[in-house]
């Protein structure tokens, strides 16, 4: 069964309070090199039968309504990937 995977990311003008935390965290941990931090979300979802055009339009229509927030988040990609290895297709 194809799984859509669907990011969603603060709109670049909006605080990511999450982000500035993991950020300040991780040179305390030991990690260095990292400038900035966003926090955002991804969903997954498993689809009957196969991801056609019409399909992802619905599913991009669903991220947007549903899914996101479009007032501060932005649906940032929509990939397909095979179920059975979690690898992308597209």
């Amino acid at each position: 069964m194809p799984r859509v995977v669907v990011h969603v990311m603060p709109k670049p003008e909006i605080l990511d309070p999450q982000g500035k935390a993991v950020a300040a965290a991780l040179p305390r941990l030991g990690f260095e090199g990292i400038a900035s931090v966003r926090q955002g979300k991804r969903f997954e979802l498993e689809v009957e039968g196969e991801v056609t055009d019409e399909v992802l339009a619905s599913l991009r229509e669903a991220a947007t309504t549903l899914l996101s927030n479009p007032v501060i988040e932005d649906v940032v990609a929509i990939d397909v990937e095979d179920a059975a290895d979690g690898e992308a297709q597209g």
